[in-house]
């Protein structure tokens, strides 16, 4: 496996005995509404979606997978190798999992659940990266929770010829009842603001979720990139990081990444204005729903990355 992927995992085991050792999450009065969905190929297929009403205060992110789950674990318990039966492979296919859709910088056993909390397990190939910072299928989340039990302030920057899909995103944060400020944009936000970036990608690209983006899945973990010197085209990729489709004007974009540690930020993105509004209207629960990203055309909803049911 990648150095990286190596990295994370000794990071793992290494929490997975503290907790053996005493350190784990205490009891506490318990929390609700929290939902587990466990999908496969980077969510084009949903295994289970399960909601709780009421969770024990002591509860982990493991705890409640295995409340529902049959799960076999490797590395002391701190990782997840199985769930029902279905596991990663030697073809660089693992479980990883997001929280209000941002990835866990920590193992399942020692993450505590908090109200509110999107708990998603995806089972993926990382062959292009073994790192996704920031998912954008539990919307409305991070936004109305934030993370660790913490919400975080949304501010939303905008290029000055999108102020009509500026608008429509600040009236779809408002209606999930997400206050939102507004700034110009490249003003900079700081590391414990959500950010929304609005624009063209001609726009967005020198800001610094827009360099991540232009350096690949790798760097962004986001399965598309712009060409041309205006960014006139936008070419999906798909689990192997190969571009295997390519739109061109009015296409859209809705992305989420960052640094990992940092607060992510999301792009509302396209190849023209027209590509921005129609990413401003796709941004919905329901069409964002269990996909890591999602480009859009027209009428048609592209998950990215492609063919990840495979």
């Amino acid at each position: 496996m990648a150095s990286r992927r190596g990295t994370k995992l000794a990071a793992t085991v290494a929490l997975a005995a503290a907790v053996a050792g005493g350190c784990g999450v205490g009891a506490g009065k318990g929390t609700s509404d929290v939902t587990l969905t466990v999908t496969r190929a980077f969510g084009s297929a949903e295994i289970a979606s399960i909601t709780r009403s009421k969770v024990p205060g002591s509860e982990t992110v493991m705890r409640a997978l295995e409340r529902s789950f049959q799960v076999q674990t490797r590395y002391g318990g701190g990782f997840v190798e199985s769930i029902d039966g279905r596991a990663g492979d030697s073809s660089r296919r693992d479980w990883f999992y997001y929280v209000n859709g941002i990835e866990a910088p920590r193992g399942a056993a020692t993450t505590a659940v908090h109200r509110g909390d999107r708990i998603w397990w995806d089972l993926h190939d990382w062959s292009a990266t073994d790192s996704v910072p920031a998912v954008v299928g539990s919307y409305p989340e991070p936004f109305v929770h934030g993370a660790g039990g913490r919400r975080f302030p949304t501010t939303i920057e905008c290029a000055s010829n999108v102020s009509a899909p500026c608008k429509r995103v600040t009236a779809q944060l408002n209606s999930a009842g997400v206050p939102v400020s507004s700034q110009l944009l490249g003003t900079g936000s700081g590391q414990d603001t959500l950010t929304v970036l609005v624009g063209t990608w001609s726009d967005l690209r020198a800001a610094i979720a827009g360099s991540l983006i232009e350096r690949g899945p790798s760097a962004s973990g986001v399965y598309a990139r712009f060409g041309g010197p205006d960014g006139r085209s936008l070419q999906l990729l798909d689990p192997s990081g190969r571009a295997v489709r390519t739109l061109g004007a009015g296409a859209g974009l809705i992305a989420a990444t960052g640094d990992r540690g940092s607060t992510p930020a999301w792009l509302i993105t396209g190849t023209d204005v027209a590509g921005v509004s129609a990413a401003a209207a796709a941004m919905t629960p329901t069409r964002l729903r269990d996909h890591f990203a999602l480009a859009v055309q027209g009428s048609a909803d592209l998950p990215i990355p492609l063919d990840g049911g495979a």
